[in-house]
């Protein structure tokens, strides 16, 4: 038997399946395709999460589509953060090209334009589905890991919560939540103190100050109703194909607090939502996060933690992860360890740096007698990549150097009018796009200033009124006394003294 032959066996025995999967391509030896060497990922382990990898321009955004694509041909829902703004093409198919039928020539797969259901996502004011969440949902504690703030300062927000609870506010959006915090140390900080002991104006200060710094970031557009409800992730067409859920993100790369805020809220959201699923053979959702870096290289320690702890816990509810980015090391070590599937596109060794990288790179990956990693991984060309994924059993898969299929759908954006069309066919932005302000904690604790400033006032006028008429009886019986006191010179007039004296006067003068 020929080496190529030992490898077409070696390739074809480590890719067979009971189940269903999805074809990624075909495996290459000394750079050359093997025709129907196929490179299968099982549905069954697509929820042990995964990685896409590689330098800018080697596919990275094109093996995205490609699995989102085939997961939505499965029926399995997929939801992408588009980055850069080039996946809404999934909506209409491809146009095709002679350079794609050449390759899946030499793959051996036949090659079929399509479309898929796509919704169009946002969490700016762009067009498309408008993503919000309250902070009541979010909660004090992911929001005081989101926040960033102190041990005091998280408690503080817990006493928040508690006296919303307790008072029945509805805690909505950010300007709630600012006005809570300014209530609690002004106009009810005895209330306050009385009820949960005293709180820090400096504190509330620091929390005031990291709330703007989300709010300058579009924080206002994303807290507020109505909430999204994430079932609606998992929805089917009448063809029994996912939809793809693409959350355009092209005005938010500088908005990094932003869109960890987000993730994190939607994680959260659905590990606390979705039930356990068990080994149902083929994952409840899988997401996409193009550009992970933005969450990893801006999160704090605790947003960090937080987020790995889903990482590991998610798997359970059938939700799959897949963080795309340039290179593994923007991944911490502890969710990389998590990632199942590893899809590996070319790395450039510029210098001393990179070349360290990608020999640590090439450790992430099973040992193989055909391949040496480190150069494959400097050697792919574009559309390329190194393969490893789990079997049904959770087991590697042999690392294949793959050359990988090519899109069904349009590689490019959609126009102005696709995109028109496309969402006024859309239920979810009948549903969404309605802006709602009930009325919350910025209302009812305004009314509340305001009647209890009108009762000041009434106060303040009634005793005004009494210290009036006291003032004016004071006056009166000040005067009646005045009119009955006798005058001095009456007085002395009148007095016996006075009498006594004139008539011993008068008696002397008689007598002379």
């Amino acid at each position: 038997m020929s080496r190529q032959d030992e490898f077409f066996k070696h390739i074809t025995e480590g890719n067979t399946n009971k189940g269903e999967y999805i074809t990624l391509g075909s495996a290459m030896l000394d750079g050359k395709t093997v025709k129907n060497a196929y490179v299968n990922v099982p549905l069954k382990t697509m929820n042990r999460h995964g990685l896409i990898a590689g330098a800018t321009g080697t596919g990275k955004t094109k093996t995205l589509q490609v699995l989102a694509e085939n997961l939505s041909e499965k029926g399995v829902p997929v939801l992408l953060m588009d980055i850069k703004g080039d996946l809404s093409g999934l909506a209409q198919p491809s146009p095709g090209h002679p350079k794609i039928d050449e390759r899946h020539a030499a793959i051996g797969l036949p090659f079929e334009p399509k479309a898929f259901p796509v919704e169009v996502l946002t969490l700016s004011e762009q067009d498309g589905v408008r993503l919000r969440a309250t902070i009541s949902e979010f909660g004090p504690v992911l929001i005081s890991r989101i926040l960033d703030v102190t041990e005091t300062q998280a408690g503080i927000i817990s006493v928040i919560f508690k006296y919303c609870d307790d008072n029945k506010l509805p805690l909505l959006d950010l300007k709630d939540f600012k006005k809570i915090l300014q209530y609690a140390t002004g106009e009810g900080k005895e209330e306050f103190q009385e009820a949960y002991g005293r709180i820090s104006t400096a504190s509330t200060g620091a929390i005031l100050r990291k709330i703007i710094e989300i709010e300058q970031q579009g924080g206002e557009l994303f807290f507020g109703e109505k909430s999204f409800e994430v079932d609606d992730l998992l929805r089917i067409d009448e063809n029994g194909r996912g939809y793809i859920n693409i959350i355009r993100l092209t005005d938010i790369q500088d908005k990094p607090k932003l869109f960890s805020t987000f993730m994190l809220s939607l994680l959260a959201e659905i590990y606390s939502t979705f039930p356990e699923q068990g080994d149902t053979g083929r994952p409840e959702l899988i997401m996409f996060i193009d550009e992970a870096h933005l969450i990893f290289n801006e999160a704090s320690k605790a947003l960090l933690n937080q987020i790995e702890s889903i990482v590991k816990l998610i798997r359970s509810k059938g939700v799959g992860l897949y963080f795309v980015t340039q290179n593994p090391t923007d991944v911490p070590e502890a969710v990389l360890s998590q990632l199942g599937l590893k899809v590996q596109h070319a790395l450039r060794a510029f210098t001393a740096k990179d070349r360290k990288a990608i020999k640590l790179t090439a450790q992430n990956y099973p040992d193989t007698e055909y391949y040496d990693t480190a150069d494959v991984l400097t050697s792919l060309g574009t559309g390329e990549a190194l393969v490893s994924a789990l079997n049904e059993k959770g087991r590697p898969t042999p690392l294949a150097a793959t050359m990988m299929r090519a899109p069904m759908s349009r590689m490019d954006i959609l126009t102005d009018s696709e995109l028109k069309n496309l969402l006024s066919e859309s239920n979810l932005v009948k549903k969404y796009n309605e802006e709602i302000d009930r009325e919350s904690a910025y209302e009812m604790l305004n009314e509340k200033i305001e009647q209890a400033e009108a009762e000041e006032a009434k106060e303040k006028a009634r005793q005004e009124k009494e210290a009036l008429k006291k003032a004016e009886s004071k006056r009166k019986s000040g005067t009646t006394r005045k009119s009955t006191r006798m005058n001095p010179i009456v007085k002395v007039l009148t007095s016996a003294t006075f009498i006594r004296s004139v008539f011993g006067i008068l008696t002397k003068v008689m007598k002379k």
